[in-house]
């Protein structure tokens, strides 16, 4: 099983303002409701590819619940620890010809709540996957992710970290199946600048060295590089699309990759749909849908020069059957 931990998430309140001066009152020409926090991202991809996982976190208050609620709608299934005073965090991101984001600060989280969500955590065993990903509430331990690890270390756990700065370095104690930061986050922690995927190799065998198993590297329209355990290099390019709205692309690199290399696909195979998803998620207004991936997946390998390998094929061809089965169905009812 995959789980996902999602310790600050938000309901994401996209506004499309038609003006922004500071100041005056300024109108939007569309709104959007979206359930945020990058755990919950990895999920929602999971559960698109209909690959089983549970959601788990913290969330307090009446948009607490009405998280909860659009994630029991949608099929997927979780496990929150509640709070007792305090709303989960709505932040706004105003999308006009850039994007403007002012992020709530979020509730304060009582110590007997930790304590909660770690017990809870028990429920994670041998074999499973663990993802921690996203920021931690200022009233939270700054090592909670360190905390998690090393109680469930010796388990058979395999941990997925995709984290900032130090809470990224102080992960890789725990030797994480995987990591991905992007090229940003690369060149903060070894202060360079670097933005390609080749730029990037040297400082993913760092990360490799320091303990992480897997290193993902996301470089935007660069591209993207993977240092699989056994030392090898991967590089992949991205498709061309339009860019609707990046958030949540890496949580559904993330979500790809995962999604393949449980079925026991080959590390490249698993990053080059993992770009896929994070590429489709980019274009899309919230997290991808599997037909867009679908697209996605066909046209990168169409600029690889590549054959869509067998496995994938058939999930793309089964997916277009069962849509096209929904489809007359609904046509049928609707001729009734």
């Amino acid at each position: 099983m995959i789980y996902t931990m999602t310790l600050n998430p938000a309901l994401d309140y996209v506004m499309h303002p038609l003006t922004l001066d500071m100041g005056f009152t300024n109108r939007s020409s569309s709104e959007e409701l979206h359930c945020g926090g990058n755990g919950i991202n990895v999920s929602s991809l999971l559960n698109e590819l209909d690959v089983p996982n549970i959601a788990m976190g913290i969330a307090g208050g009446f948009t607490g619940d009405y998280l909860l609620r659009r994630l029991q709608e949608k099929g997927i299934a979780s496990n929150f620890v509640c709070l007792d005073r305090g709303n989960t965090r709505i932040n706004v991101k105003l999308n006009g010809i850039v994007m403007t984001m002012v992020n709530g600060m979020g509730p304060k989280i009582a110590p007997k709540k930790v304590d909660e969500l770690l017990d809870r955590m028990d429920v994670v065993t041998s074999g499973d996957i663990l993802v921690l990903t996203g920021s931690i509430p200022s009233s939270l331990p700054s090592d909670i992710y360190t905390q998690i690890m090393r109680k469930l270390g010796g388990r058979g756990i395999q941990f997925v970290v995709d984290a900032p700065g130090q809470l990224l370095m102080d992960s890789l104690e725990a030797h994480p199946f995987l990591i991905k930061p992007n090229n940003h986050e690369v060149g903060r922690i070894f202060d360079v600048t670097i933005e390609s995927p080749e730029e990037c190799a040297p400082y993913a065998h760092k990360l490799h060295e320091a303990g992480a198993r897997n290193v993902i590297i996301s470089c935007g329209a660069h591209g993207s590089l993977l240092l699989d355990e056994n030392g090898v290099e991967h590089i992949v390019p991205t498709a061309h699309v339009r860019l609707v709205n990046a958030t949540g692309a890496g949580d559904s690199m993330v979500a790809g990759f995962l999604a393949q290399v449980t079925q026991g696909v080959d590390y490249e195979t698993a990053l080059i749909f993992a770009s896929a998803c994070g590429t489709a998620t980019a274009a899309s207004k919230g997290i991808a849908h599997r037909e867009r991936i679908d697209r996605v997946v066909s046209a990168l390998y169409k600029k690889m020069g590549r054959a869509i390998p067998g496995t994938i094929a058939r999930d793309i061809e089964a997916n277009k059957a069962r849509v096209a089965a929904e489809d007359s169905g609904e046509s049928s009812e609707g001729d009734k």
